[in-house]
Formats: structure tokens, C-alpha cells, sequence
């Protein structure tokens, strides 16, 4: 007897990769070789404007100074942009768990539950259910500007855009006839550079691993926080100190906020698994300060919470407001009770190992995201790569995203959509292109606006 486990789902192997072969001769893959401009697309202050609503008005200067560094930065903080130009577009019919904003610069390294060091996409903002082909295109189109930014040849950037693209089929048809649960669990660790043949990028990736294994709580607290030794039971403890830069990204609240956002914490708990509640519990609360984030992310409220655990151990938790993604206004099927939980989910699907921490809460009505700060955080910088390991960079990227692909997509029918076309690698390279030219006119275009004072802005670091 054979049958599916779930009813209605189709199982078969053969059928599930004819299925994907039938796709792709109502979509052939040349046909995402299209426009770059979307006809609906806002404009671009339009955009920005829009998009600074609910944040922090004392903030929003520094995410137009962010955003205007450069085309790479603005293309950052574009996701919602590049998905009104995305809408309508050719595509398989096959929906994924995708990244949503899938750019080059989040591939980062984090820690797993078992001290490994491991490479994936980390950033989920944005994650929704919608087509994978928009991910595709975000990071190809993310490798030209990121290699612009870089001073690498045209013909670099766009190799590395293609063989993005490339990697990313030829990883599907490796998975696609792998056991289901070693596809399931591969891991993008040290060996994987190697494994899709970008060992150029080998010592870049080694020498962030090796930074990553540094990046931890207890490097934060030595940092950011001053020793106390006044506690009420004679234990000696910390707190969070402000930061001196200007302006300031770490910042002390008042106690009103701090009780709010420890208060949170006890629904948090009960958004992880069992055991994980166990661990979690053990912990207890020192102090709470605000965060400035990144890019995309600035002017949205976010805190570090610093917690004590067994003897001198220090634990930083961050709570991050989560809005929703940007691109939910152009896949209308989308719908979610709480945004959080949204990013939690999708993470979870997405990432073959996520933070054993990940869980979402609300504060005074919104929704957050809570997970470790700093977990062996760690990054390869694409605006720093010469051509040949911008382009070992795209195939690591490509590989990572098809593996997070397919935890969504049955590998059989993706595969079969893919299978033996490589138009889909020169067709999306000339997408990017085009794209990248489209963001250097925007980005063009709000630096316009600012100087004409239409727009604040205020630079700092992060």
C-alpha cells in the first residue's frame, strides 16, 4: 500500500517533477527577463514617507541619512518598493515561505544550539508566503548594486547576479534527489564554500566565522553595561550604560517603559517550546534600554534586555517592534493575527537551525519579535569583495536560498520547473541589471529631495 500521509497532497516524486515541468511551459524562465519599473510603483518620497509612518518621528532622519549613503544602502530600506515593481510579474505559480528581502547583506553567520557557526539568510522583516522568483530577483539585482558599491567591473557584477542564479538551480536539482531529511537539515557551515564551488570566498568566510565566535552576550555586557554592587542580597550585578556617539544608539528608559517591556517577557515565554521555557525561566531580569536597529529598520522600537543567569553569566535578549511586511500590500492573500508571530514562523520554516530564544510579545498594543542579541552574529561585507569572490559570494547566497526554498516548496516540483533551463540565470541577470539602474535613478532622486529640504535627514553610525 502507498499512499500520502496528509489526504490530497500529491507525493509521487515523478509526478511532483512533470507537475513542475508543466509550469515552466506555461512560464518559461526567459519570461522573467522583464521591466524593472513597475506601472503601479509610488514615488519615490511617496515611498519614503509612507514608510516612516509609526516609527519614532526623533529617528526618522537617521533612516533617510542611512538610506542615502548610497544606492546599495537605499536598496536596503526598498524592500516594499522593489515588490510594487515585482507585482504582476511572470511567474511559476509555485509559492514559498519567502525572505522577503532577500539582498545580499542578509547571508549572515549565527551560532546553533550546539556551538556550530553557520551561514544563512538571517533577516525575516518581511517573510511572507509569495512567490520565490521575488527573492531570486532581490538578490540578484542586491549583487550588482553591492559590487557597484565596490568599484567592481559591470561584467563582474553581473556574472555574479547570473551564477547567483545558477548555484541556485543547481542546489534545487541536488535536493531534489537527496533523502528528504538530509535536504531538510543541510547546514551552510564552513564546508559549504567549498560545496558550491566558491572556495575563493573560503578565508573570507573563515575569518567571519572566527569574529562570530566572539560576538556574544558576554562580550555585550563588557561593553555596554557598568558593574553594580549594591544589590539587596549582596550579589553583584549590571546595567546598561548610555552610549557616548552622537547620536546615541543605546539609550537608558524610564522605568515605566522597563516594566512594560519586562512585563512582556512572561507572554514571550509561553510562545517557546517546552524545554526552552524551562531554560528561559532560570533567568532574571537586570535592566532594559533602547536600541537604535539598522537600515530598513530605523525609528522602530527596540530594546535590550539584560538578564543574569548562573553565577557571572550574562544573557541580552532584544525585543524588536514588528510591523508588517512591506509586501503584504501586493500579495493580498496574506493575513496574520500578530506580526511577530508571522516573523517567528517564517524563520522557523525557513532557517535550518533559528535561535533556540525566538519568540514575539506585545507592548502597549504592538507587536515584537524577541530573540538573543548578538548569538555569534557575524557577516561578510559584499560592498567589500573583488569581482571573483563577489561572485563566489552570489553562489553561497543562490545555494542558501534555494536550501531555505525548498523547506516550503516540495524540492521534486521546484526542480522540475527548473530542469535543464538556463535561460533562467542569463533572464534574471539582465533583471538586474535594469533593477540596479532603476535604484541608482531613485536613490538619485531622494538625495534630490533632500537637499531641497522636502525630506530631514541627520548621519550617524550604527
Amino acid at each position: 500500500m502507498e499512499r500520502a500521509l496528509v489526504p490530497g497532497e500529491v507525493s509521487d516524486p515523478a509526478e511532483l517533477h512533470a507537475r513542475g515541468r508543466e509550469l515552466a511551459a506555461r512560464t518559461p524562465p526567459a519570461v522573467h527577463d522583464h521591466d524593472a519599473k513597475g506601472a503601479h510603483r509610488p514615488g519615490v518620497v511617496e515611498f519614503v514617507d509612507a514608510g516612516n509612518d509609526g516609527r519614532l518621528d526623533e529617528l526618522i532622519p537617521l533612516r533617510i541619512g542611512r538610506m542615502i549613503v548610497s544606492p546599495f544602502a537605499f536598496f536596503r530600506g526598498a524592500a516594499g518598493l522593489m515588490a510594487a515593481d515585482l507585482a504582476g510579474t511572470p511567474h511559476s505559480g509555485l509559492s514559498a515561505q519567502i525572505c522577503g528581502d532577500a539582498h545580499a547583506a542578509n547571508f549572515g553567520l549565527y551560532g546553533t544550539p550546539d556551538g556550530r557557526i553557520v551561514m544563512d539568510v538571517n533577516d525575516f522583516d518581511e517573510t511572507v508566503r509569495g512567490p520565490w522568483e521575488w527573492d531570486l530577483k532581490r538578490l540578484a539585482a542586491s549583487l550588482v548594486l553591492a559590487g557597484r558599491a565596490g568599484g567592481v567591473s559591470e561584467k563582474d557584477c553581473q556574472d555574479a547576479a547570473e551564477d547567483s542564479v545558477k548555484s541556485y538551480r543547481r542546489v534545487v536539482r541536488r535536493l531534489g534527489t537527496a533523502p528528504f531529511l538530509r535536504s531538510w537539515t543541510a547546514l551552510g557551515d564552513e564546508d559549504v564554500s567549498s560545496d558550491v564551488r566558491a572556495e575563493d570566498l573560503a578565508d573570507e568566510f573563515g575569518a567571519a566565522a572566527e569574529k562570530a565566535r566572539r560576538n556574544t552576550s558576554a562580550r555585550v555586557a563588557a561593553k555596554w553595561t557598568e558593574r553594580i554592587d549594591d544589590h539587596p542580597a549582596g550579589l553583584s550585578r549590571h546595567r546598561f550604560v548610555s552610549d557616548l556617539v552622537d547620536p546615541p544608539v543605546l539609550r537608558r528608559v524610564d522605568e515605566a517603559t522597563a516594566g512594560a517591556v519586562a512585563d512582556s517577557l512572561v507572554s514571550y515565554v509561553h510562545t517557546l517550546r517546552e524545554s526552552r521555557r524551562n531554560l528561559i525561566a532560570r533567568y532574571r531580569i537586570a535592566d532594559v534600554a533602547f536600541r537604535v536597529v539598522g537600515t530598513g529598520s530605523v525609528g522602530l522600537r527596540s530594546y535590550l534586555v539584560l538578564l543574569h543567569g548562573n553565577t557571572d553569566e550574562d544573557l541580552v535578549l532584544q525585543v524588536k517592534e514588528a510591523r508588517p511586511s512591506a509586501l503584504t500590500p501586493y500579495l493580498p492573500e496574506h493575513r496574520t493575527e500578530h506580526e511577530g508571530q508571522r516573523i517567528v514562523h517564517g524563520t522557523r520554516l525557513v532557517q535550518a537551525e533559528s535561535d533556540i530564544l525566538l519568540g514575539w510579545t506585545t507592548i502597549a498594543g504592538r507587536p515584537f519579535i524577541v530573540r538573543q542579541f548578538r548569538n555569534h552574529k557575524g557577516s561578510i561585507e559584499p560592498t567589500e569583495l573583488s569581482g571573483t569572490d563577489l561572485d563566489d559570494y552570489g553562489r553561497l547566497a543562490g545555494a542558501l536560498l534555494a536550501r531555505a526554498h525548498i523547506r516550503s516548496i516540495h524540492p521534486r516540483l521546484l526542480a522540475g520547473y527548473l530542469d535543464g533551463d538556463d535561460r533562467l540565470d542569463e533572464a534574471i541577470g539582465r533583471f538586474a541589471v535594469r533593477y540596479a539602474d532603476q535604484t541608482e535613478a531613485d536613490h538619485a532622486e531622494l538625495v534630490r529631495a533632500v537637499e531641497q529640504g522636502r525630506l530631514p535627514v541627520a548621519r550617524g553610525d550604527r
